[in-house]
């Protein structure tokens, strides 16, 4: 799907160009069930919990860090799994159990020295859509929930858990990538 133009304000301002934002990026957060993730949550007999991680979008992640860009995870899920792929990839920002990821967002780049144009965030549900609001670069996997469709830049062209986070992390790597 192609990367949707967002609407001109009344500013008099020049819109700022996407391969311009997609070289300010600075920071890249990602939601985890339905983006890093299938979306899917296994259950075993024994109450154990799996998830399926796509190891493409671990090197996508670990391809943004090599280029100086921060990256982060924001859930409303808290689970050890979670924890293990985030220490696996040295994800240094982890935030497990919030609510409002928005106000996360905002701690972020108050802690990094960013603004919130120099973020990039994927989501898939409409718990992701205040900070897909706020940020200079919104996405959303092909199989993300149509409320979050509508409002996101970037539709990939993957699904969640399928290599959405790979495809988003090589846009963004590509516009950063000297002329």
């Amino acid at each position: 799907m192609p990367i949707r133009k967002r609407r001109t304000s009344t500013s008099s301002k020049p819109p700022v160009s996407l391969q311009g934002i997609l070289r300010g990026i600075r920071l890249f957060a990602t939601d985890v069930d339905g983006v890093l993730t299938d979306a899917g949550m296994y259950y075993a007999e024994s109450g154990d919990e799996w998830k399926k991680f796509n190891t493409r979008d671990g090197m996508g992640i670990k391809l943004l860090q090599k280029a100086g860009i921060v990256t982060a995870i924001i859930t409303q899920e808290s689970t050890k799994i979670v924890m293990r792929r985030a220490q696996k990839l040295t994800i240094p920002e982890v935030h497990q159990g919030a609510y409002d990821k928005l106000a996360v967002l905002k701690d972020l780049i108050a802690r990094h020295g960013l603004t919130m144009k120099q973020v990039a965030y994927i989501g898939d549900d409409v718990n992701d859509l205040q900070a897909l609001g706020a940020v200079g670069f919104s996405a959303s996997p092909a199989d993300g929930m149509p409320p979050v469709l509508k409002v996101v830049r970037y539709v990939c062209k993957k699904n969640g858990g399928e290599g959405a986070v790979r495809e988003l992390a090589d846009l963004i790597l590509a516009a950063q990538q000297p002329r």
